[in-house]
């Protein structure tokens, strides 16, 4: 097991920590994929996938069902994925990713964050080659599964890493595999938990304790903001939490 496997370690008690929070983020996402190809998941293939995070992240399908419905009333405003890339104090970079209805507000937003806190808003490309694309699914680990058999099936869809945590099976690719692997998972008849996007850094930087608490008091910030999906850094995980 690899990077990809160390760093989700010391995020994966991060990512999903605020409920009424990660409900908004599922929400403005559902709503984008319905936007882009429409409200039926059997001909949606991101929906689909974000159907199941919403269920892995136990949001009620209630609330499932009425993102799914106001993003095909004419009331809701277009969201826009959008991507900020800048460096928090002590060099730190970090990428910014945002589902937003009012671009204007956001940037803003984003800028006085940095700002505030010390650190600056870059250009697009400025951090974001210090960071490997990532998309992650996560799938029920059934008995029978060979995992080195089932990674090399999924070498042509150019899979890099497939490895068993706890009960479930990880599988890592490239940005640009996402349809490839979720199709292979789909038409094999595997249990899928969820699918996502993630910016793995390339390298991590040291800091101190007190850096450590200047840096995650602007993570917190920008995950605060409702405009906000995730937020990304290439800070090295304190010993304690890997």
């Amino acid at each position: 097991m690899g990077r990809a496997f160390e760093y989700r370690k010391a995020r994966k008690l991060k990512r999903w920590g605020n409920m009424a929070r990660t409900f908004t983020k599922l929400g403005k996402e559902i709503a984008i994929a319905v936007k882009a190809a429409g409200p039926d998941p059997a001909g949606n293939t991101r929906l689909r996938v974000l159907i199941q995070n919403a269920k892995a992240a136990n949001m009620p399908k209630e609330n499932v069902e009425r993102a799914i419905k106001r993003a095909t009333s004419k009331e809701m405003g277009d969201y826009k994925e959008m991507v900020y890339e800048g460096y928090a104090p002590f060099g730190i970079a970090m990428v910014i990713e945002t589902a937003t209805d009012n671009t204007t507000r956001t940037v803003a937003n984003v800028r006085s964050y940095f700002n505030k806190a010390g650190g600056s808003l870059g250009t697009t490309g400025s951090v974001d080659f210090l960071f490997d694309h990532k998309c992650v699914f996560k799938m029920t680990k059934q008995d029978g599964i060979d995992l080195d058999e089932l990674e090399l099936e999924l070498i042509d869809c150019g899979v890099d890493e497939v490895f068993a945590d706890g009960e479930e099976i990880v599988i890592y690719g490239p940005f640009e595999a996402y349809g490839a692997i979720q199709k292979y998972i789909e038409d094999h008849g595997y249990d899928l938990i969820s699918g996502e996007f993630e910016r793995i850094p390339l390298d991590t930087k040291e800091v101190t304790p007190e850096q450590r608490e200047s840096i995650e008091k602007l993570i917190e910030k920008f995950e605060e903001d409702e405009d906000v999906t995730n937020v990304f850094h290439n800070m090295k995980e304190a010993e304690s939490e890997e």
